[in-house]
Parts: structure tokens; C-alpha cells; sequence
């Protein structure tokens, strides 16, 4: 997957080999520097660390189902 089909506020499978020891993460494409795809970063889920999207090789969409319990207990 390119970088330049990144979306705003999506999570992504990346991985890169000058973080997390080439490991797999999550990642989020964060517009908290602007708007302008120029200005986008790739921020690690639960921490603040921000990431050039050139840092990284996105390999796939991550999609999270929601479980029907997990639901019911959040209600």
C-alpha cells in the first residue's frame, strides 16, 4: 500500500526498520500538524510518538470487529 493513499484519522499494519525493531504496530495518520498531506504523521496507538509516513511500510488496513459482548458491556 502507498503512502499516498493514506486517509486521515485511519489505522493501519505497519512496520518499519528504524522503530519497534521492525516489529508490526498499529498506526494512526494524524493531522495534529495540519491539514495538508505534507504535514502528516503516523502517531503509534497508545503513546504520543509521532512518525514521518516515509518511516514506515504500511502493509494493510486494520479493521477491528467489535464483539457483540464487548458491546453490550461498554452499554
Amino acid at each position: 500500500m502507498s503512502n499516498t493513499s493514506l486517509v486521515p484519522g485511519a489505522l493501519y499494519w505497519a512496520r518499519s526498520p528504524k522503530h519497534f525493531d521492525g516489529n508490526v504496530t498499529v498506526v494512526q495518520v494524524s493531522t495534529i500538524f495540519g491539514d495538508d498531506p505534507d504535514y502528516w504523521t503516523l502517531a503509534v496507538i497508545g503513546s504520543d510518538q509521532h512518525f514521518m509516513p516515509s518511516e514506515f511500510e504500511i502493509l494493510a488496513v486494520a479493521e477491528f470487529s467489535v464483539d457483540d459482548s464487548l458491546r453490550q458491556a461498554a452499554e
